[in-house]
């Protein structure tokens, strides 16, 4: 079926030098990414306080992000397609690099979210781009290493999260974001010349500019079956993606409200969530390899739901926290799974539809969290992220059932 099969898998070809240059440059865009997002998130109460905009106004500009992302995912895909996934990733990302020195230049919240439209395109851009590209990498080199460029994405973000830490106390917003661009396009120029270099890698272990498959665009067929595998694989990515941004945004409030915790205790909590689920992904190459995607993916969103109804529900600081970290320890895979099988199936035209419908379930997390924290309390609304990991697991288990019985 693809290189993620649970049973009768190839054994992988061997890593030549240009696949492990490759996989190198494509890591650094995965991790370039996740340290240019968490710059921008750290600086967004000073921008807010730059532009004097009200809670509401700041959200609706903050929109911008999800907007321009959800809309030009699914035209990656066709981008990709036509001129290739390596020359749309370093585009992307140079775009990506540019525009986030751009919300310290403006003076109202229209303006900011204008901005953040130009921002959210290329960030969404890259994530169909990159995310194609190394599924044609892990198909070549008939290894699942998609979870290690999640990780390289989430180590970025926790480094980019601790650079505006440290600079934030010292630096404007206009600084350190340009810091940022420059670090930004240096990566790119670099990585970028491995990428722009390299034709898209075919099966077998290595570039093989010659056959069909290496070719920007290859089609790949696309029954009623295929696209519905796709659309389920994309659901998954919904409902793990949910549970990321959710209590991204909600799991240090239900430890500094509901359990009374300071600060410092507060944002612990959700470093815990974030180291676990990197260092999981960092190991989930070796967990593919022995144990198989769909034990890993069905496993991954069990153990998040018992997490997050244990985070959710206990009135023990220390019970929380191990939920917490249950959570990121069962998540942190699923997602890179459902992406991979997508693009497995679809090419980068999977790919940008799991990757639209996964953060249509960033976007939906938080608000919905809100809402449901007005009628029934925050702990209960946590326990819808328990819900959404339980019904991946079912769908991974679903699917995995269905294309089973499908002939290859």
């Amino acid at each position: 079926m693809d290189q993620l099969t649970d049973t009768g898998r190839t054994p992988p070809a061997t890593t030549s030098p240009p696949v492990a240059g490759l996989r190198l440059a494509i890591s650094l865009f995965f991790a370039l990414d996740g340290f240019l997002f968490a710059g921008w998130v750290v600086r967004i109460p000073a921008i807010k306080e730059q532009i004097d905009a009200s809670a509401g106004a700041l959200g609706l500009a903050l929109l911008g992000v999800s907007v321009g992302s959800v809309t030009t995912m699914l035209l990656t895909g066709r981008l990709c397609r036509r001129y290739g996934n390596h020359p749309v990733t370093v585009v992307t990302a140079a775009l990506l690099s540019l525009s986030i020195a751009l919300p310290p230049l403006t003076h109202s919240a229209l303006q900011l979210g204008l901005v953040l439209l130009l921002f959210g395109a290329a960030y969404g851009g890259l994530n169909v781009a990159f995310n194609a590209a190394a599924v044609d990498l892990a198909e070549a080199i008939r290894r699942p290493i998609l979870p290690s460029f999640h990780a390289a994405f989430s180590a970025g973000g926790l480094a980019g999260a601790g650079l505006g830490g440290i600079l934030a106390p010292h630096l404007g917003p206009l600084p350190h974001l340009l810091l940022l661009t420059a670090v930004g396009l240096l990566v790119t120029a670099l990585a970028g010349r491995v990428l722009l270099r390299a034709p898209a890698p075919g099966p077998g272990g290595g570039p093989h500019p010659g056959r069909a498959d290496a070719q920007p665009g290859r089609a790949r067929p696309a029954t009623g079956r295929v696209r519905l595998f796709i659309t389920v694989y994309g659901l998954i990515t919904l409902c793990t993606a949910y549970g990321e941004g959710a209590l991204a945004d909600w799991g240090s409030l239900h430890l500094s409200e509901d359990l009374h915790t300071g600060p410092g205790v507060a944002a612990a909590g959700y470093a815990m969530f974030a180291l676990l689920m990197t260092l999981t992904r960092m190991s989930g190459t070796w967990l593919l390899e022995h144990l198989g995607d769909t034990p890993v993916l069905v496993a991954g969103g069990c153990l998040a739901a018992v997490g997050m109804l244990l985070g959710a529900l206990a009135p023990n600081l220390w019970l929380v926290f191990a939920g917490y970290a249950l959570t990121g320890l069962g998540l942190a895979n699923v997602f890179p799974i459902a992406v991979g099988s997508a693009g497995s199936l679809g090419g980068s035209h999977g790919v940008a539809v799991a990757s639209t419908l996964g953060y249509t379930g960033i976007l939906l997390g938080p608000p919905s969290i809100g809402f449901l924290t007005e009628g029934f309390g925050l702990p209960t609304a946590l326990t819808t992220i328990a819900a959404l990991a339980a019904l991946a697991a079912l769908l991974g288990h679903l699917v995995h059932r269905g294309r089973s019985r499908t002939p290859a």
